[in-house]
């Protein structure tokens, strides 16, 4: 394998986009070697649907499209980014609004974290953020 992969794609942001999004990732990850039947694909196959959802429902219109990118580095760190071009970085919603969602950021992160992973956030040269995932590699393609 090489020393280096990425793929990166943009969609608009609209619902459709998320599964669009979330098929895309996995499909990239198979081709990489990431068995498709493995804890690890099952928890990305979740951040990268919490994190498009909230590119498309959180950026208040404010990002008509966002882009998921791969990066795979020397078979060790995986990277999963969405980025959109809204400013305002993700937060937490106070528990009384979290009865029917705001939990998506607890719930990556916790995937995140079980993966030996994290979270991080980063902001765009243009104004907007990427959200990233970074998580070893090596485990993950056993």
């Amino acid at each position: 394998m090489a020393d280096h992969h990425a793929s990166s794609l943009t969609l608009p942001s609209a619902p459709a986009s998320v599964l669009t999004a979330r098929r895309h990732a996995l499909a990239v990850l198979a081709e990489w070697g990431l068995p498709t039947d493995s804890a690890l694909a099952d928890s990305l196959r979740l951040i990268v649907s919490e994190l498009a959802t909230n590119a498309v429902v959180h950026t208040s219109g404010r990002s008509p499209e966002f882009t998921v990118e791969l990066r795979l580095d020397r078979d060790e760190q995986l990277r999963v980014g969405i980025t959109d071009s809204h400013p305002r970085r993700p937060r937490r919603l106070p528990a009384a609004v979290q009865q029917d969602n705001g939990r998506g950021l607890v719930i990556i992160r916790y995937l995140a974290a079980e993966a030996g992973g994290r979270l991080s956030v980063v902001p765009t040269e243009s104004g907007g953020k990427t959200v990233w995932i970074t998580v070893p590699w090596r485990a993950a393609a056993l």
